[in-house]
């Protein structure tokens, strides 16, 4: 049996932009990213601490140590700049594997830069 677990985490970050005009997806600052475990095209749930809105999308990555956390299409429907998000990716795994799996969990800063 396989099911679906929490493979990383990004909590509480900072939107800092919202681009409708712009192809689906979310931008992600690389530093977090690597931090993470996430990679460019993971999907991922964005949950929108503010109005209690979740989002699926994947990710594209963003310029390092930039901060960036950019809802993109019409995503950025769902959030304003200065919400508070969490970002989170599962993976599928063997049940037995998944009791022994430790996500990555991260808590940058309000300016979404790594402690």
């Amino acid at each position: 049996m396989q099911i679906q677990v929490l493979k990383s985490k990004i909590h509480r970050v900072t939107v800092t932009q919202a681009d409708l005009n712009y192809i689906g997806s979310v931008t992600i600052d690389e530093d977090l990213l690597d931090a993470a475990n996430m990679i460019e095209n993971e999907k991922v749930q964005i949950v929108n601490i503010n109005n209690g809105e979740r989002i699926e999308t994947y990710i594209i990555k963003g310029k390092r140590k930039s901060g960036t956390i950019c809802l993109n299409g019409p995503a950025a429907r769902k959030v304003e700049p200065g919400d508070l998000v969490i970002i989170v990716s599962y993976a599928l795994m063997d049940f037995e594997e998944a009791k022994k799996y430790k996500p990555t969990i991260i808590f940058p800063t309000l300016k979404n830069k790594l402690k």
